[in-house]
């Protein structure tokens, strides 16, 4: 298998994806609905979890909330109004979430909204359950460096749960489901590492089997990862920074 067949790999960034701030300015409606719930995706469950922690609601006013910000990204235009050159795209969202909670606050609104966000599902059982599982300490979570490194933390979980997502969903386009089986149990599983000899005997295949299988699994995990994470940065700068703060050091 060459490498054209096993997909972008090496040390080489993937082809230009288009960023979720120029795609939100196109005439295409459809590239436009595409920008947004590109951006839902990656950022409601972050966002939920720093408002039920940062401004310290119960779960269904978090709920609210979140539903309320990704509305408001619509109505108000804020990823027009944002800036690549000032700050990063998820540090401007942070701070628009804070603007819009304090903003509520002050309007005392607590209607319920309706759902003109992008077409994505919010399983706020499951960001809750994540949350449950978490050990954080509630002393350290309110200072402005822990809030930052929470809200780093979580979105990068958020862009890899959708990245292996994204895997699992080639995988089963191009027959190769036992190779995405095999990356879970390897790569993603939280009990003590499996060996591949182990895995071999499982599947009844090769130890060369599996360590080809799990090199074009990774290969392919990471250049999904790096075309999500360049949609979701406002500058080619931006999405080297984040990418080497993600990967490690990388050369394009």
């Amino acid at each position: 298998m060459n490498e054209e067949e096993l997909g972008t790999g090496g040390d080489r960034f993937p082809p230009t994806r288009r960023s979720v701030i120029e795609a939100v300015a196109s005439i295409d409606a459809e590239e436009r609905a595409r920008a947004l719930e590109s951006l839902c995706a990656a950022y409601w469950k972050p966002i939920y979890k720093y408002i039920r922690l940062r401004w310290d609601r119960p779960a269904d006013e978090a709920q609210d909330l979140t539903q309320g910000f990704f509305v408001g990204v619509l109505e108000r235009e804020l990823l027009e109004k944002f800036e690549p050159k000032k700050a990063r795209l998820r540090t401007y969202l942070r701070v628009c979430v804070d603007s819009f909670v304090s903003n509520e606050d002050k309007a005392d609104r607590r209607q319920k909204r309706g759902g003109d966000i992008p077409h994505v599902a919010l399983d706020f059982a499951a960001a809750e359950e994540e949350l449950g599982n978490a050990v954080m300490d509630p002393a350290r979570i309110v200072s402005p460096e822990s809030l930052d490194e929470f809200f780093e933390k979580e979105w990068l979980r958020s862009l890899f749960t959708l990245a292996v997502e994204d895997l699992h969903q080639l995988c089963l386009a191009r027959g190769r489901e036992r190779t995405f089986h095999l990356f879970e149990a390897y790569d993603l599983e939280d009990h003590d590492k499996i060996s591949y000899d182990q895995l071999a005997k499982e599947y009844a295949i090769s130890v060369s089997d599996v360590n080809n299988a799990l090199a074009w699994a990774r290969r392919e995990f990471r250049r999904i990862s790096l075309e999500r994470l360049h949609e979701l940065c406002g500058s080619e700068e931006e999405f080297q920074r984040e990418a080497r703060a993600a990967f490690g050091s990388h050369e394009k």
